[in-house]
């Protein structure tokens, strides 16, 4: 059951919010942990309700709509947190319901040594939107090339792997298979090529826009100097992270990606297996893409200050866990140089594909 409301409001010391897509639920604890608040608001009541409120801290899960209720309470003197999911959890008494979640969120608002996410402002949350719709598309065009081809094999008619020899060869095969091809069936992979070709528009002006701002931004532009990382990287990272003020070290920034062993220590024996994987699914993916593409030209390695570590890590491990090793030490770098404001020590002109 949910804690019942005691004491005075004026000794409010933390507020717990749960976020909902037209409710919020409140619950605030004073100073010596007795609930004196408890109350459910319309999402548009937000900014009446808190001006009543004595500025506290207010703690909230790390969800949608969070990092613009953060700013709006910021504004109004009062000091958000924005906690991941994974902490409030182990707070959560009882059964789930809105009351007992926002309570949880209030009572791990308080330890003074949970880490919190940082509070994004409107450009990086417009930065991140243009990331998140342009994977969407890829996603996209990638399950329409996928449906091209299933049609395709069930015709008879089977395609090598990649985009370009179906792209190539789709309108020859159309031509050539006239006759095992029924109207009704040319029909539709016809259609379904024009989405493609949309989808290729729309990722190319999306992708276009990356790159504008990558160049005009002088935190990207500083990581686009580490070799194989380009303006999707680049920006992604700040989106994400800002100038990566929540991490102490650049190996608390990969471990966040999700690019470190998952550990099991017990009785002082400690136990490494594969990486977490925590974190950043879409960062982590692309670090791991720049990775491989600069593992495809060792002939470009000695180039770079890391080129002896890596013709070390690739002789003495398997090719894949050496690209998660590589992947693991630009993710380091590039934490570091947006942080400290610097470039890499390898020229742009000496770098290669990026991404």
């Amino acid at each position: 059951m949910c804690a019942k409301k005691t004491g005075s409001i004026e000794d409010l010391a933390v507020v717990g919010i749960d976020i909902g897509k037209d409710t919020f639920h409140l619950v605030g604890f004073d100073r010596s942990g007795q609930v004196v608040l408890r109350k459910q608001i319309k999402r548009l009541a937000l900014d009446a309700t808190f001006e009543k409120l004595p500025r506290c801290v207010v703690g909230m899960e790390a969800c949608l709509s969070a990092h613009f209720v953060s700013r709006r309470l910021r504004d109004m003197g009062f000091e958000p947190r924005i906690i991941p999911a994974i902490y409030v959890k182990p707070f959560n008494k009882g059964q789930k319901n809105d009351y007992n979640d926002a309570e949880a969120i209030a009572e791990a608002a308080l330890r003074p040594n949970l880490r919190t996410v940082t509070e994004k402002s409107q450009d990086q949350l417009d930065l991140q939107a243009l990331h998140r719709v342009r994977a969407r598309f890829v996603s996209r065009r990638t399950a329409t090339i996928n449906q091209i081809r299933a049609f395709l094999i069930e015709q008879g008619i089977a395609v090598r792997s990649g985009l370009r020899a179906l792209r190539n060869s789709f309108e020859a095969i159309l031509e050539q298979r006239r006759d095992e091809i029924s109207a009704r069936m040319r029909s539709i992979l016809i259609g379904l090529y024009g989405d493609w070709l949309w989808l290729d528009d729309r990722i190319a002006a999306v992708s276009t826009e990356i790159e504008e701002i990558s160049r005009t931004e002088e935190n990207c532009a500083n990581i686009m100097s580490i070799p194989g990382i380009g303006p999707v990287i680049s920006t992604a990272m700040v989106a994400a992270v800002g100038r990566g003020d929540a991490f102490d070290r650049g190996r608390d920034f990969a471990a966040w990606v999700g690019l470190v062993p998952r550990q099991f220590s017990t009785g002082g024996r400690t136990i490494l297996g594969r990486i977490t994987k925590r974190g950043s699914r879409y960062l982590r993916m692309l670090f791991v893409q720049a990775a491989k593409v600069i593992m495809m030209r060792p002939h470009r390695w000695q180039a770079f200050s890391f080129g002896a570590w890596l013709e070390r890590a690739v002789s003495r491990m398997p090719r894949n866990k050496a690209a998660i090793a590589l992947a693991n030490k630009l993710a380091r770098t590039a934490w570091s140089i947006l942080r400290h404001g610097t470039r890499f020590d390898t020229p742009r002109d000496l770098a290669m594909e990026a991404i």
